[in-house]
């Protein structure tokens, strides 16, 4: 007779969501994985002396949730800083970045972020003189909201060495006035001119921000993230000390990281043999094709609708990047191709697709990232091709009030209806990952979740919804928070549902959110995370 063993933990509740299915019952854990999910009271059965019983009521239990898509060490430097985003003005701005430094005498370079001038009341891009009027004598670097530009004061500037004399570096641009002189403005890769310098820090604050960020992540119930590193004019991210927090056993949220897409697979070969753990895994390449629709730099196949001169264009050759998917393709990396215009989604589906063609067809679980609008003729060829669909849907509402939503001018009506388009996509068979691109946004999961579903402004509108048929119903939106990310980082087998004999990730929210009003959606807390067999957040009140 096979003795049952005995549970380190069981989680017991009327409403527990597998992932597949909802049920009521239990689910026995034991050395960091689930033995047994058992409908009714089955689980009684594992308890012994040592157990730990969670027992509760109409609580939805569920996977812990995976967010596919943050810049991690990025995040963690923001949660230090300034936020910007309430700021209504430039001058506004810059007086909320006064008082910060005034706080921070000690600090050499003044950090800030989430500034946006089309949140502005005068949508206009600023100018270095207006920070230099306040703080004239430490240097000051913000970054905007979608982390695609920079505004610098002169000090910055004179630091970094930029003046009127120096030229756009490849894909980026340094911004300059009527006289040749630069306005304090960098965007994309002009922002690598200053970051180096701007970005320094200690190890023992390094520390301090990365236990701060892993608190708030399983606070919100987060217990896997993929990092992407790299952003335009960024290197930053820091493996050293992800590794040091998985040696120490601190490390309690699964990274997923990246490395740059740049034609050299000498670092991706080695970081592949080294970083294979179920808590620290090196999982693919990154490479930008394109920039934001915001500033005209997202790649469009037709032009935009209030430019008509402006289509944006490709960060580098199309035929390079070729090459470089392709032999990136044929060593079995997986590659994930940041995308937010139609151009750039095609261009980058056309690269999978050669990539396939050179190498033969294989499961490469190749993504692109973003696809904030996609032209109809490719919307099949995710599903044929494999590739998955990266999205953050929280994206969609980047103003606080529909009226004001920027993207209506630039796609105008014919592309309008192609926007986030999460539903079609889903149902036409491709892959569907969710994330938050936390800084950008914020990390709350149940933001991506709240907007997926309603497709709402914070204003409420439009009261059906944006595009109202592209809303999906909660279970889907769950499924590609869980069970998506584990896929698209080829983890199924082992995280993304609650099933016996996979790593034991699982949360439980406050209430249950399939019997709430989806604005309640917002106000969903989480109540316990477990990640690996062990709590590590408990809400005691």
């Amino acid at each position: 007779m096979q003795l049952v063993k005995v549970a380190d933990m069981i989680i017991q509740g009327n409403r527990i969501f597998t992932g597949k299915e909802m049920m009521e019952g239990g689910i026995a854990i034991k050395d960091g994985k689930i033995i047994d999910v058992c409908k009714q009271d089955g689980t009684e059965q594992y308890i012994g002396n040592d157990t730990q019983v969670y027992k509760f009521d109409n609580q939805t239990i569920m996977p812990g949730f995976h967010d596919f898509h943050i810049h991690l060490t990025l995040g963690c430097f923001f949660e230090d800083y300034v936020n910007l985003a309430d700021a209504r003005s430039a001058e506004e701005t810059a007086q909320k970045v006064k008082e910060f430094a005034d706080s921070r005498p000690d600090d050499e370079w003044i950090l800030g972020f989430s500034w946006y001038h089309i949140f502005w009341d005068k949508k206009e891009m600023p100018d270095r003189t207006i920070l230099d009027e306040v703080i004239p004598d430490r240097p000051v670097f913000l970054l905007n909201a979608e982390c695609h530009g920079a505004w610098l004061n002169s000090k910055a500037m004179e630091l970094a060495g930029i003046n009127e004399n120096t030229e756009n570096p490849p894909f980026g641009m340094i911004m300059k006035d009527e006289d040749g002189k630069p306005t304090g403005i960098l965007l994309e890769t002009a922002m690598r001119l200053a970051v180096d310098q701007a970005f320094k820090i200690p190890e023992k604050k390094a520390v301090e921000l990365m236990e701060r960020f892993l608190a708030k992540a399983n606070r919100l119930g987060i217990t896997s993230v993929s990092d992407m590193l790299p952003l335009p004019g960024f290197e930053v991210g820091d493996l050293a000390l992800y590794r040091k927090f998985e040696k120490e056993n601190k490390l309690t949220v699964r990274t997923f990281f990246l490395s740059p897409l740049n034609g050299d697979l000498t670092q991706a070969r080695r970081l592949r043999e080294e970083y294979q753990s179920n808590v620290l895994k090196f999982s693919g390449l990154k490479q930008f094709l394109d920039g934001v629709a915001t500033t005209y730099t997202a790649l469009m196949v037709e032009p935009y609708s209030d430019n008509p001169s402006e289509k944006g264009e490709a960060f580098l050759p199309p035929e390079l990047l070729e090459q470089w998917v392709a032999e990136a393709d044929r060593e079995g990396f997986r590659v994930r191709l940041h995308a937010c215009g139609d151009g750039a989604v095609r261009l980058g589906l056309n690269l999978c697709e050669k990539a396939e063609e050179q190498n033969g067809q294989r499961d490469s679980r190749h993504a692109i990232e973003h696809i904030e609008v996609i032209h109809p003729d490719d919307i099949h060829r995710f599903a044929k091709l494999g590739v998955v669909a990266s999205m953050q849907p929280e994206h969609m509402a980047i103003t606080e009030k529909y009226e004001d939503n920027v993207y209506l001018s630039r796609m105008g009506k014919e592309r309008d209806q192609y926007m986030w388009p999460i539903k079609t996509l889903g149902e036409s068979g491709a892959p569907m990952a969710f994330g938050s691109d936390f800084p950008v946004v914020e990390l709350n999961p149940m933001l991506e979740i709240y907007r997926a579903v309603t497709r709402k402004f914070n204003d409420g509108e439009p009261e059906e919804g944006w595009n109202s048929t592209e809303k999906i119903p909660l279970v889907e939106a769950l499924k590609h928070y869980t069970a998506g990310p584990a896929f698209g980082n080829f983890m199924e087998s082992k995280l993304g549902t609650l099933e016996k004999g996979k790593l034991a990730d699982v949360i439980v929210m406050d209430r249950d959110l399939f019997a709430i009003e989806p604005e309640q959606l917002l106000e969903a807390k989480v109540k316990l995370t477990v990640m690996d067999g062990k709590v590590v957040y408990q809400d005691r009140e």
